[in-house]
């Protein structure tokens, strides 16, 4: 808008004559690097903008850099009984997540170690060595949790990792163990096959709700899922969900 107009630079002109005639040289500097700044700050930025989560400001060369922030509806609960089941079942989440979160840490630590074995027979030494830290490091804690933590991890394992606990049995063991691993888990009214789809599952979505606010909040550390599905696409459609009914049909 200013760069070529004769005007400006001429008007421009005049005040510099002006102010060498009557003022001292240590204000005629001053006065010179405020007028050709704001001149050359009209040529670059002629309004602010939001570049790239940063906030450029009219007139200035400043930065701000724009930190994310999300925000829930606040919990209503429309019983005390509600809120005592939801912060139950809370409690099972947080103690399930965190195996299901490292579950798919070492998953993907095997998958490129895998990767550099060209050798069959090393990549399965080398995953039983795996299997076998993981047994050594977890059995016992795992024997710890309940049947409601226990479904919770089997659908949490297929959040982080986009397989079902049944798939990576499967696929690191071999089909004939994941048979029997499943009939087993099924003695306890437990699947290895269970999906995690908090779109369609009114558990599942609590189960998604309590991990959304605890990433907000802090109290577990936040892993993105593996499967495709928006919290906030579908924290709508269970505005009204009944807490305690969902929890006792679990």
């Amino acid at each position: 808008m200013f760069k070529n107009s004769p005007i400006i630079v001429l008007i421009l002109e005049w005040l510099l004559n002006f102010f060498h005639k009557q003022m001292n040289m240590k204000n005629f500097i001053v006065y010179t690097l405020l007028f050709w700044s704001f001149y050359a700050s009209s040529q670059v930025i002629k309004k602010d903008t939001i570049i790239n989560d940063f906030i450029v400001i009219k007139g200035d060369s400043v930065t701000i850099s724009l930190d994310e922030i999300v925000v829930l509806n606040k919990l209503k609960f429309k019983t005390t009984k509600e809120k005592r089941y939801y912060y139950w079942y809370s409690k099972k989440v947080h103690n399930a997540y965190p195996f299901a979160k490292l579950a798919a840490e070492r998953l993907l630590q095997l998958n490129d170690q895998l990767a550099k074995i060209s050798s069959n027979s090393k990549r399965r030494k080398h995953t039983r060595k795996m299997q076998k830290y993981m047994e050594g490091e977890f059995t016992d804690k795992l024997k710890k949790m309940t049947r409601t933590e226990g479904k919770i991890l089997i659908k949490l394992i297929h959040r982080q990792t986009g397989l079902t606990a049944f798939d990576l049995v499967k696929e690191y063991r071999s089909g004939w163990k994941a048979f029997w691993y499943n009939t087993t888990a099924n003695l306890f009214k437990l699947s290895l096959k269970s999906e995690y789809h908090p779109e369609n599952d009114p558990l599942d979505f609590l189960v998604e709700d309590i991990l959304q606010r605890s990433f907000i909040n802090g109290t577990l550390e936040k892993q993105q899922s593996r499967l495709l599905f928006d919290y906030y696409e579908i924290v709508q459609k269970y505005k009204d969900v009944d807490v305690v009914s969902v929890i006792n049909n679990r």
